[in-house]
């Protein structure tokens, strides 16, 4: 999927609720059998499983999608940043492939995360950057606060939940949509 200049793998191995050893099994297992996307989140809790499962996964890196997700408590100015710092150790990288806000906060200006966030991409901390679980007008408020492009919003989606308005807006913005829980 081509998305504001990224080539996002179609296809991806989604970490959640996956600990300790059988995530590093998982994620070499899967790329071993073809997967080139590999998507985690601080708030898994297994960025250094997944990590290990990279190194053993017998991918070169440059040939490896990975995306990992700043959990909505820490996505204020220089949380934000911290956070993805503190995911590139745990993940044994220097960049991801793919940074996304996990959730919104309320309690957080977006002017100010989406600042932050675009502050990873110009620090290198990742090539893209996007979004995740923001509706029709929050992507349209994040479009316009941004000053880097936005590649992706990740939602819910599957033949049960009608995204369709969320759908026209990235593909107007030339946003990829990346569904978690695809079969529901």
């Amino acid at each position: 999927v081509e998305a504001n200049g990224a080539k996002i793998p179609s296809i991806g191995l989604g970490t959640w609720a996956i600990k300790g050893a059988d995530c590093t099994k998982a994620v070499a297992s899967a790329l071993k059998s073809g997967y080139r996307h590999i998507d985690t989140a601080a708030m898994y809790g297994n960025e250094a499983e997944v990590g290990e499962g990279l190194k053993h996964g017998g991918v070169a890196r440059k040939d490896i999608w990975v995306t990992t997700k700043v959990w909505w408590e820490n996505i204020g100015a220089g949380a934000l940043q911290g956070s993805a710092e503190s995911s590139l150790k745990k993940l044994q990288l220097d960049q991801v492939d793919l940074l996304l806000i996990h959730w919104p906060n309320a309690q957080v200006p977006l002017k100010e995360s989406i600042a932050a966030l675009c502050d990873t991409k110009r620090r290198g901390m990742a090539k893209h950057i996007g979004i995740s679980n923001f509706t029709t007008p929050m992507i349209a408020e994040a479009l316009k606060l941004t000053t880097e492009p936005i590649v992706c919003n990740q939602v819910e989606y599957h033949p049960r939940l009608d995204q369709t308005k969320v759908l026209a807006a990235c593909r107007a913005a030339n946003m990829a949509m990346v569904s978690y829980c695809p079969i529901g």
